[in-house]
C-alpha cells in the first residue's frame, strides 16, 4: 500500500506563523507535525505521496533533507484544488487500496487494524471517526447497522449534528474513488465525492485513543501535550543547567543555563534562554531568543523571534523575527 498525504492550506489561525513556515513543519514535542503524522503508517508502506499546495517547496526541501524511512514524493498544486482535488493531482500510480492522511492529525490509530476493517467489510473506504463534543469544524458521521455510515454531513450546525462521532481525518480506501474525482478543479472530497459514495459502502472505525488537529494555536499545544503524554517527544530532556520538571523537548545548540521550564515546552535548534527565564506550555522555533527574567507561556514563538529581558509573553503567536 502507498499512502497519501493531504497538505493543503495556508494556515491561517497560526499566522503570523505560517506567512513563512507552513504548519506542517511547526515543531510539536520536537518533531514537526508532519512527521507525527508519517509515524502512524506501517513500516511496510512502499511510498508515501505528499499532496502539497502552499510553500511546497519548502516541504519538499525539508523531507529531502531529513528522510524518513518510506520513500516520499511530494505532488505540488498550480493552484489550491481543496481536498478532492488534491487527491486526484496526486492519483498517478496510487496503490488499490490506499492510506489517506490529513496532515495535522495528532492521534494513536492502529492502520493495520483499519486495513483489516477495509477487507473485511469490503466497499469503497473505512473512516477514521473520533467522538467529539463541539462538531461544527468537523464533517460528522451517522452510523448504521455494522458501523457503516449511512449520512455525512460537513460542518452542520449543531442542531443538525446527525452524531458526534467526527471524521477523524485518517483511512483506508479503495484506488476506484480517485476516479470518481472531477480532474483539473477545486473538489471537496467531503462535501461532493464522500456523500454519492455512501451506497458503495463507507464504514467507521471508531477511535478509542486520543485525537486531535493541530490547526489553532490553542490546539496545537493541546496536540504537543498529547504527544509528550504519548512518549512521542524528540530529543526529550531539559538542556544542560536548565531547571524545571519539563516534560522539555530540546534541539540542538539550545543555550538555557539557569532558566527554568514548567510542563510540555520545544525548543528548536539554535534557541538562546536567559538565566531566570521561565517558558511552559510553549513551542519555540529555530534561533528564538528568550532573554533574562523574560516568561513565555501557552505561546508559539516563530522562528529567530525575540522575547525581551523582563517581558512576558501569554497565549500569543509571534511570527519570524518578531519581538515582544
Amino acid at each position: 500500500m502507498k499512502a497519501l498525504v493531504l497538505i493543503g492550506g495556508f494556515g491561517t489561525r497560526l499566522r503570523p506563523v505560517t506567512y513563512t513556515v507552513p504548519k506542517q513543519l511547526i515543531p510539536l514535542a520536537g518533531k514537526p507535525m508532519l512527521y507525527h503524522v508519517l509515524d502512524l503508517l506501517p513500516p511496510a508502506v512502499e511510498e508515501v505521496v505528499l499532496a502539497t499546495g502552499y510553500k511546497s517547496e519548502m516541504i519538499d526541501a525539508f523531507v529531502r533533507a531529513h528522510p524518513v524511512r518510506w520513500p516520499v514524493r511530494t505532488v505540488p498544486e498550480a493552484e489550491p484544488l481543496l481536498t478532492g482535488g488534491g487527491m486526484r493531482n496526486a492519483a498517478d500510480g496510487m496503490s488499490d487500496p490506499f492510506f489517506l492522511l490529513n496532515s495535522d492529525v495528532i492521534a494513536r490509530v492502529d492502520l493495520d487494524a483499519v486495513t483489516d476493517l477495509f477487507r473485511r467489510r469490503g466497499g469503497v473506504g473505512v473512516m477514521t471517526l473520533a467522538e467529539v463534543d463541539d462538531t461544527r469544524p468537523y464533517g460528522v458521521a451517522a452510523l448504521g447497522p455494522d458501523d457503516r455510515i449511512v449520512r455525512f454531513v460537513e460542518k452542520p450546525a449543531p442542531a443538525d449534528a446527525p452524531s458526534h462521532w467526527i471524521n477523524a481525518g485518517v483511512g483506508v480506501w479503495a484506488r476506484s474513488v480517485l476516479d470518481r474525482i472531477p480532474p483539473g478543479r477545486p473538489v471537496s472530497f467531503e462535501t461532493e465525492i464522500v456523500p454519492d459514495l455512501l451506497e458503495s459502502g463507507i464504514y467507521a472505525f471508531k477511535l478509542t485513543s486520543y485525537w486531535d488537529d493541530a490547526g489553532s494555536p490553542d490546539r496545537i499545544l493541546r496536540s504537543q501535550r498529547l504527544l509528550f503524554d504519548d512518549h512521542r517527544a524528540e530529543r526529550p530532556g531539559l538542556p544542560p543547567g536548565a531547571l524545571g520538571s519539563g516534560p522539555v523537548a530540546a534541539g540542538e545548540g539550545v543555550e538555557a543555563r539557569g532558566a527554568s521550564f514548567g510542563p510540555y515546552v520545544t525548543l528548536g535548534a539554535g534557541v538562546t534562554v536567559g538565566r531566570g527565564a521561565h517558558v511552559e506550555n510553549s513551542i519555540v522555533m529555530d534561533g528564538a531568543r528568550i532573554e533574562e527574567g523574560a516568561v513565555v507561556a501557552s505561546s508559539l514563538l516563530g522562528p529567530r523571534s525575540v522575547v525581551h529581558s523582563g517581558h512576558r509573553v501569554t497565549a500569543q503567536v509571534i511570527g519570524e523575527g518578531g519581538e515582544a
